[in-house]
């Protein structure tokens, strides 16, 4: 029986097993390393935040961005956009220099079973573990708006569904949305030759600013301070205090996780896509209706005037939306099981599980990391940043958790991850 098994291999779930296997527990990796990042985002893309904001979590500070960077001779610079290939072969990196090796399976179900879990897979027995935590990305918690989900599945898609653009060249395409997605996929799709069209609901787009230097003058620095997410206080505050955010009361948390740091683009992207995309802003959609193969919208202005769009395609850049209800993977007892809050989206209702301080939900030995975490400790968790608080106090609470369980007969014990060196001792403090 294993003390741990990390379900999801992105920048938490590595985190998460590096952090652990340093600490002596004996722990597997389940899922396709950085699967967002290698099978969800279009060939162009780049990375939002700054490279030296985007590193995963190894104990004592090591395997970051920059010593892959310098492993290929290369530097990542601030204020110079990362290639998403680049992003994720760093994170190959990291998965296989300072995390257990990566089991490749499709985790099924995760199930109670006596003081601990069984967990099934699409790759043969299923594992036996004294705890869980997962971290399975966003990929689950994809939204679409109700309006496109009556479409054939022909005619509508979501940005994540999309490695290569070029597939719309020549066809005009509807890109639904505001935020760095939306306007990216669109400028992508116009850059392959394809004719998009923006519709969103804000009336205005947001853009992010040039980022400030690293070396500033003392007083500019302490005015407007560079942060994981971005300059300026409260924005330092979401990304250096997530243990402050979650003693926030609730109905505050879920008000800074529903609305702090909303959709905006990054400056590098902007004149691209000025220059190349037409935009209808202050469009609400309310319908959409085959027409052959192409796609009718109706949308509404503001000012309640209707207008018709005719594409050929839709693609829904709506972002994700987290709840308990959409993790199939959780036994259905278990997820009922589960104490849960406010979710961070209106629409969704009570679906995010409450989490103690070391992000362990009310059923003992379920822990959780990414995106469903956010309505407890913060905007940082939207983002790869958020991996480094993550790591360190999840696995302090596995080992919390484990310690009130006593002695361990049958754990399997931990594999050193290579690169972090042999020796640890498994100890359980209680």
């Amino acid at each position: 029986m294993d003390d741990l098994v990390v379900v999801g291999a992105g920048p938490y779930g590595l985190s998460v097993a590096a952090h652990a296997a340093a600490a002596g527990l004996g722990v597997r990796v389940l899922g396709r390393p950085m699967a967002s990042w290698r099978d969800h985002m279009p060939e162009g893309m780049y990375l939002k935040s700054e490279p030296w904001s985007s590193n995963l979590s190894a104990p004592g500070g090591r395997y970051t961005l920059a010593d892959f960077c310098a492993t290929r001779g290369t530097v990542a610079e601030h204020g110079t956009p990362l290639p998403i290939g680049t992003f994720s072969a760093y994170g190959l990196w990291f998965a296989r220099h300072a995390a257990p090796p990566v089991e490749e399976v499709t985790v099924t179900e995760v199930t109670p079973q006596g003081a601990g879990f069984r967990i099934s897979t699409d790759g043969g027995e299923p594992l036996l573990a004294r705890t869980v935590a997962l971290a399975v990305g966003v990929m689950p918690f994809v939204n679409h708006p109700s309006a496109l989900r009556a479409l054939p599945p022909a005619h509508y898609s979501h940005s994540s569904d999309h490695r290569d653009l070029t597939r719309f060249a020549g066809q005009e395409v509807a890109v639904l949305g505001a935020g760095q997605a939306a306007l990216e996929t669109a400028a992508l799709l116009a850059e392959a030759g394809a004719r998009p069209v923006l519709v969103a609901r804000r009336s205005r787009l947001n853009w992010n600013t040039l980022p400030q230097p690293l070396e500033r003058p003392l007083t500019r620095a302490l005015r407007d301070p560079h942060s994981g997410l971005g300059t300026g206080w409260r924005g330092w505050a979401w990304s250096e205090l997530p243990w402050a955010v979650r003693r926030l009361p609730a109905a505050t948390r879920e008000r800074i996780a529903a609305t702090e740091l909303g959709p905006a683009g990054a400056w590098w992207l902007r004149d691209r896509f000025e220059s190349r995309v037409p935009v209808l802003l202050g469009h609400a959609l309310h319908r959409a209706v085959p027409v052959g193969a192409r796609t009718r919208l109706g949308l509404t202005t503001a000012s309640g005037e209707s207008v018709v769009l005719d594409v050929a395609h839709v693609i829904a850049a709506t972002g994700f939306r987290p709840g308990l209800g959409r993790l199939g993977l959780l036994d259905a007892g278990l997820r009922t099981a589960v104490r849960t809050a406010a979710s961070a989206d209106p629409a969704g209702g009570p679906d995010v599980p409450e989490l103690s301080a070391h992000f362990e939900s009310s059923w003992p030995g379920l822990f959780f990391a990414g995106l469903l975490t956010a309505p407890s400790f913060g905007p940082s968790m939207r983002f790869v940043h958020g991996a480094g608080f993550t790591a360190g106090r999840l696995v302090r609470g596995v080992r919390k958790r484990l310690g009130a369980q006593g002695p361990l007969p049958g754990s399997t014990g931990a594999a050193a991850p290579r690169g972090l060196g042999a020796g640890h001792q498994k100890t359980y403090p209680v």
